[in-house]
């Protein structure tokens, strides 16, 4: 089922998690242990991440030497098992760094193949390899082309224009959003303009970045339907629970974290940081609730204990 359906089916706010595939040569144990414990949730759909090639220096034997590798591979293989074992809707991430518009298609076709019905573009971060692009083919730089891609797909038209009855794809499609800014845009009102157009060229529904101020979600979504974008925006959030996270979470994607939590956080011993982290995560998400989201959407990644606390603390009141 879509996304968009679930949501215009619920009739309470809904829940979903984003997780990470195992790096490469893991066990899925963790992954399926991890999902066991999301499960009493009732998450209609959770995020899988996908994950590009990268350059990695190694020591060896002749010195230094640069690689490429794909560190968490798996994507596909993760979508299935949720979907098929689980029986919870998986909404893979598709890239545009790291891949051409030809591997794109063909991993939608396989995800078609699956009875997968939603994925959520993105950009990608980049990662110190640029893919070279051989024997004619082509790569999206933004993700409004790769919704546009995604998009071509749903009406019927593929890369090729030789195939022979070749059916549309059906896909939902899911984009982010920056209630602070993606980090490169030079301006919120640029920004705005950017989601917008990824809207325009198919989206159908809207997942936050990470935010530690509810007022920014809120200011985010005013500007978003005052500029004409009417799909669900679904808040994003990551329950904090460790001090490198004061350093980590800024550095790696850009958000600020508020001066009370990070006070608070500073001068904690290491074994409350967690419940801090916890205890504001719940207290967003009541606010969030009561100001009517359709849904909420927590960054797991691959640990529940976290999840698990809020939960709790959630359940209790």
């Amino acid at each position: 089922m879509k996304v968009t359906e679930h949501l215009a089916r619920a009739t309470e706010p809904l829940l979903s998690f984003e997780i990470i595939p195992p790096l490469r040569g893991g066990n899925v144990q963790s992954l399926l242990a991890l999902i066991d414990d999301l499960q009493p949730f009732r998450p209609p759909f959770i995020d899988i991440t996908s994950h590009a090639a990268e350059v990695v220096y190694e020591e060896t034997p002749q010195g230094i030497q640069r690689r490429v590798k794909r560190k968490r591979p798996g994507t596909l293989g993760v979508c299935a098992l949720i979907q098929n074992k689980y029986g919870i809707d998986a909404v893979p991430h598709v890239l545009c760094t790291g891949f051409t518009r030809e591997e794109t298609e063909d991993f939608l076709i396989e995800l078609r193949y699956l009875g997968i019905d939603n994925v959520l573009a993105v950009r990608g971060d980049e990662n110190g390899y640029q893919k070279p692009l051989k024997h004619g083919r082509s790569a999206n730089h933004h993700a409004v082309e790769l919704v546009q891609q995604i998009t071509a797909m749903n009406q019927g038209r593929y890369l090729a224009d030789d195939l022979l009855d070749a059916h549309p794809s059906d896909f939902c499609v899911g984009v982010a959003g920056y209630p602070e800014k993606h980090f490169e845009a030079p301006n919120p009102t640029t920004d705005l303009r950017h989601l917008k157009a990824k809207v325009d060229a198919g989206a159908e529904y809207v997942v936050t970045q990470m935010f530690f101020d509810n007022r920014r979600f809120f200011a985010f979504v005013d500007a978003c339907r005052a500029a004409g974008i009417t799909v669900p925006i679904i808040p994003g959030l990551k329950v904090l629970t460790s001090r490198r996270h004061l350093t980590s979470i800024p550095r790696n994607f850009f958000v600020d974290i508020p001066s009370e939590l990070a006070d608070e956080i500073a001068a904690a011993p290491d074994d409350e940081i967690a419940e801090i982290g916890a205890l504001w995560t719940v207290r967003q998400t009541e606010e969030l609730l009561a100001a009517g989201v359709p849904a909420l959407h927590f960054f797991v990644m691959q640990s529940s204990h976290a999840i698990k606390k809020v939960m709790a603390r959630l359940g209790s009141r």
